[in-house]
């Protein structure tokens, strides 16, 4: 697998949370603490466009080419209009706002916080908040499948159904069993999800589905022996390539990205180690370019707080 640096005029000052290519061009989203969103087109490694926010950038989105939001540390969820270069607020939390995510069957923005609130935002209307619906704890990260909102708290997985919002419809104890640090939904089920949690397991499951018992199964990264017992960097990236092969990546605390299949249950290969943490990954729309995050995430001592790096993969 080849693989490139993306060259930056000026250099990311602070740590990128989530990188996340556009839904149908080779333009990625960068959303990073240094309160910048800038969009770069990889093809030809430029700057399309840069906005201040004001609060550090802890996750973002698409809705389409064109709009994108995030999610802030100081609790607000914004717009972005990337043709116009204008930003505007849609709401809020009241504490930080740690996930966004556009669902496209719904139609809404659906954003979390460690105010332990789970919000429904429709940005055609003129009051955006839909609905609001309490956790019960801070949520980290959340996934969208089809109808399905997955969210995540601790070690528990909580099911809603986007058409009946009130109350999750099942809730159970990952198979990871200590708190979840990232999830994404498995693109050849209607209903599979991967979560990876802060010490190196991935999990994988299908709740409710045929190949549930088939499918379902946890393993552990890059497992190490510490007094006894197994230990592993945090997991902080899963992304599955587009369709349905079920090849995906993690990457993790330590600076590894592997390569896996799903179905399978092999492993396939593993990138060069990065002298960072593995912050965010992303495949663009084909599947055949994965950006990689090298960057400090706020979560070892021992992390390099250096200007962060995107590469660029072709997969």
């Amino acid at each position: 697998m080849s693989g490139a640096r993306l060259e930056f005029q000026n250099p990311i000052e602070d740590a990128i949370s989530k990188l996340k290519f556009s839904p149908e061009s080779n333009n990625l989203l960068i959303a990073s603490w240094d309160s910048y969103l800038r969009l770069y087109n990889v093809e030809s490694s430029s700057l399309i466009l840069q906005l201040y926010s004001r609060a550090a950038l802890l996750d973002c989105c698409f809705e389409n080419e064109s709009t994108s939001y995030t999610s802030g540390s100081d609790g607000f969820i914004q717009r972005y209009d990337l043709n116009a270069g204008t930003v505007d607020r849609i709401g809020g939390h009241d504490d930080i706002a740690t996930s966004v995510l556009y669902s496209h069957e719904k139609g809404a923005v659906i954003s979390t916080g460690l105010d332990k609130k789970i919000k429904f935002w429709d940005t055609r209307l003129g009051q955006s908040l839909v609905l609001s619906t309490d956790a019960g704890a801070p949520v980290r990260c959340i996934t969208v499948n089809g109808n399905s909102l997955v969210v995540c708290v601790a070690a528990s997985m909580h099911i809603y159904d986007l058409r009946s919002l009130d109350r999750p419809f099942q809730s159970y104890e990952s198979q990871v069993e200590v708190p979840i640090r990232c999830v994404t939904s498995v693109p050849f089920s209607t209903a599979g999800y991967a979560v990876g949690s802060v010490d190196g397991q991935v999990a994988l499951d299908f709740p409710n589905t045929a190949c549930s018992s088939e499918m379902k199964y946890t393993f552990r990264c890059h497992p190490k022996s510490m007094k006894g017992r197994l230990h592993g960097a945090c997991i902080n990236s899963i992304e599955f390539t587009p369709g349905g092969s079920g090849t995906f990546v993690t990457g993790d605390n330590e600076g590894y990205v592997i390569s896996w299949n799903a179905k399978s249950r092999r492993r396939l290969f593993e990138l060069p180690k990065y002298s960072n943490s593995v912050a965010s990954l992303a495949f663009n729309h084909t599947g055949e370019l994965l950006a990689v995050a090298s960057s400090h995430t706020y979560q070892e001592a021992n992390e390099k707080e250096e200007p962060p790096q995107v590469f660029i993969h072709t997969f």
